[in-house]
């Protein structure tokens, strides 16, 4: 069928949909009617509707075309057959002959070997499958896309039915078999870290909608003009009235938010599923499900955010469509709460009551994800990828969120929960001892002053310069602002955001290293595709080589806002040091044209290199001779140097960051700098860890970049080591031929009263 024909047979369907949904009498027997009236006008033989019953299983609850006896007789697995397929991966599947394809499954019952070309779509509810809709026929059809589109619009409306509960009770569906009512744990990955204890608050993404067939598609668009005008306003009142903290990278990600709900391709969806005949509302969860369908499953983490913006996108404006707070409903009226979703948008937290918000559990989420960074601004524990959360946890249910470890606990005991309770009290406890450390200086018990930075990628992390007393930052990450915006930052957007950073860095250090992008930190407007071993292929310097237009910008932009004065830049994964040789020549250039445009310029430029690259270990003198400072990029050095990915959980738990080959690879670097007189610091996750600090301290590092919490508990060990001894103990572990020396350092520092 042809665009305006399929248009036209879907309103009329539509409208038929709706007569037989709104009358009175058996469900099944309304359910046998509206497959009947598909198979009619999409001009199929047959049109099945498979519902999912409990343990993953599709019956076969109506159909026009196959045989009546196989109804609720027939059932498929998910993932089991083409049926099964559907469901498993929540995505449509047309086939012209699919009685060859390799995932057919053949059921005599259903008398359907007759009929070769089968479209099926999923039957999808708030991102839950429902079940399966499809239409077969005898001939070898090629479906066209609007016909899917069709068939996912219809499933839609049959959505609505099943939601309901008239066919299937949603107790059935509601929780995974096995779980009942006992304490369970779930395992995810470690988000933002903390410890939160509160009630369960489940979040569907979106919400209940009565009306899904239009009666005049014109109050429908005026509907939608109004819904849109009102959720921008309500957008400008929470993001001006936030308590969030004033300036960051997290009002990057906000303003990001706020361009997607001002695009009109998006906007311009919603308005031609208007014109096929949904109410405003229906048209606006079409749309959200047809994003995630087609790109909720792809790899790319910039266009998994995309989704989740969306989808919060969709349901606030559901909410102006309905006049419901979906904030507020269902919420306890008092107590403190853990937030369960699917996912989220960077903007959902901010609308719940802060003081009440105690953490965040997510079936979806990573330490990258827009939610994280807010929640990192709002200090909330978050655990992500916990499979399965809002079927395995009831609304009410206690929950101990450990961020630290990703893991929750669903319905802990009266002992794990007061096991908890101390570890939360021990916790604050131990950030007050740290807080009271801010003002001393990071300084061994014999006297050796260390300088201990902190990490950093987000504006709202230069707060805690002043709340940890860290002498500057190490490592300021530049790619996140490029990372959250659609399009490349101009020069002053970059200028600006980099003397925010110095101005609040208030007269301490601050080291920018440039973009570290491409590999995984994907950024849509490079356009090109991702390596197949991203963390050794285009990223980092490389880029930058490949796009010398865009670093020769960043490089202007901080020249620009550290006119006046210091300025420190570090360049990313050099290979050999005619890589260096080359970003600096770059660097000249701008200082030039800064210097004949008559314009300020730093008054200290300190230039430095991340070694992080093996193969730069062999030329070391010439690396010192050209350099103001290095920096030891441990994360990518020591995979880099065991070609093992340390995202592998296979083979990253196998090396030990505290083995004899490691400490005096870290040993001869700073021989080499000493001798060079050129400063040497690391910055990498090991500098964190307290027992690994101690042993920096060990092979001679005095100055690391940490991450800000991990300043306290670093300080805490600096202070009370004696590091003139560790270093004459650790002499006689660079020759030992073990894997790691990790309990030997741990003996040291239980003798020795070094706090770990």
């Amino acid at each position: 069928m042809q665009y305006g024909q399929t248009f036209l047979v879907l309103r009329r369907l539509l409208a038929r949909i709706r007569d037989v949904m709104a009358e009175e009498g058996d469900p099944q027997r309304r359910l046998d009617r509206v497959v009947t009236a598909i198979a009619e006008d999409m001009r199929a033989e047959v049109c099945s509707l498979y519902v999912r019953r409990a343990g993953d299983v599709l019956e076969l609850f109506a159909t026009q075309g196959l045989r009546q006896s196989a109804v609720h007789t027939t059932r498929l697995r998910v993932s089991e057959g083409l049926i099964g397929e559907i469901a498993a991966k929540a995505r449509p599947l047309a086939l012209a002959d699919a009685q060859n394809h390799p995932s057919f499954v053949y059921r005599p019952e259903t008398g359907e070997e007759v009929y070769h070309s089968l479209m099926g779509v999923p039957v999808l509810r708030g991102g839950r499958v429902l079940g399966v809709l499809a239409v077969q026929s005898r001939t070898r059809r090629q479906y066209a896309d609007e016909e899917i589109e069709a068939l996912q619009t219809v499933a839609m409306v049959l959505a609505e039915v099943l939601d309901r509960g008239d066919l299937v009770g949603r107790a059935e569906l509601a929780r995974v078999e096995g779980t009942g009512l006992l304490p369970a744990r779930l395992e995810g990955v470690a988000v933002c870290a903390g410890l939160g204890i509160g009630v369960a608050v489940p979040r569907q993404p979106l919400l209940s909608i009565r009306r899904i067939v239009a009666e005049d598609t014109r109050i429908e668009h005026e509907r939608l003009r109004q819904a849109v005008a009102d959720m921008h306003g309500a957008l400008e009142v929470m993001f001006g009235s936030s308590d969030m903290p004033a300036a960051g990278e997290h009002r990057d990600v906000l303003e990001t938010y706020r361009m997607i709900a001002e695009d009109v391709g998006w906007l311009r969806r919603i308005g031609e599923a208007i014109n096929s005949g949904l109410t405003a509302e229906a048209a606006v969860q079409k749309v959200a499900d047809d994003i995630r369908t087609r790109l909720g499953s792809v790899a790319d983490s910039y266009l998994r955010e995309r989704v989740h913006d969306l989808e919060d996108l969709a349901r606030r404006l559901m909410q102006h469509l309905i006049g419901s707070d979906a904030a507020a409903a269902d919420m306890p009226a008092n107590g403190d709460l853990i937030l369960i979703a699917s996912s989220m948008g960077p903007a959902e937290l901010l609308d719940f009551d802060r003081g009440r918000l105690r953490g965040v559990v997510l079936e979806e989420g990573s330490p990258a994800s827009h939610v994280a960074i807010v929640a990192r601004a709002l200090d909330l524990p978050v655990v992500g990828q916990v499979r399965g959360a809002l079927n395995r946890i009831e609304a009410g249910d206690l929950l101990i969120v450990d961020g630290d470890h990703g893991q929750v606990l669903v319905r802990p005991g009266e002992d794990v929960r007061m096991a908890f309770v101390e570890s939360l009290r021990a916790r604050n406890e131990r950030k007050a001892g740290y807080a009271a450390l801010r003002d001393l200086p990071a300084e061994t018990a014999d006297g050796a002053r260390v300088t201990l930075n902190i990490n950093a990628g987000l504006l709202v992390d230069m707060m805690h310069l002043s709340e940890t007393g860290a002498d500057g930052v190490g490592l300021y990450r530049t790619e996140v602002p490029f990372m959250v915006r659609p399009e490349m930052p101009d020069v002053e957007s970059q200028r600006t955001l980099y003397r925010r950073v110095l101005d609040h860095a208030n007269g301490r250090p601050v080291v920018f290293r440039t973009l570290d992008v491409g590999g995984d930190k994907v950024l849509p407007y490079l356009g090109e595709p991702v390596d197949e071993n991203p963390a050794m292929g285009w990223r980092a310097i490389r880029v930058s080589f490949d796009r010398p237009a865009m670093l020769r910008q960043q490089l202007r932009a901080l020249i620009r806002a550290a006119a006046g004065g210091p300025l420190s830049v570090m360049f990313p994964m050099i290979t050999e040091v005619a890589e260096l040789d080359y970003a600096r020549a770059l660097l000249d250039r701008e200082l030039d044209r800064q210097r004949e445009r008559g314009d300020p310029l730093p008054t200290v430029l300190r230039v430095g290199a991340m070694l992080e690259v093996p193969a730069l270990l062999f030329q070391l003198p010439a690396l010192f001779a050209r350099v103001e400072f290095v920096s030891i990029g441990s994360n990518d050095l020591f995979q880099f140097l065991r070609a093992s990915d340390r995202s592998s959980a296979r083979t990253s738990e196998r090396y030990d960051t505290l083995s004899p080959l490691v400490l005096g690879l870290l040993r001869n670097v700073v021989r080499h700098a000493e001798a060079a007189g050129v400063p040497v610091s690391l910055c990498g996750e090991m500098a964190s860890r307290p027992l690994e600090a101690m042993a920096l301290m060990g092979v001679g590092l005095r100055n690391i970049s940490v991450a800000p919490p991990a300043v306290g508990p670093v300080k805490t060990m600096i202070r009370s080591l004696t590091v003139s001894t560790l270093e004459k103990y650790m002499e006689s572990l660079y020759d030992s031929t073990s894997m790691s020396v990790r309990d030997k350092l741990q003996a040291f520092a239980a003798d020795h009263g070094v706090i770990i």
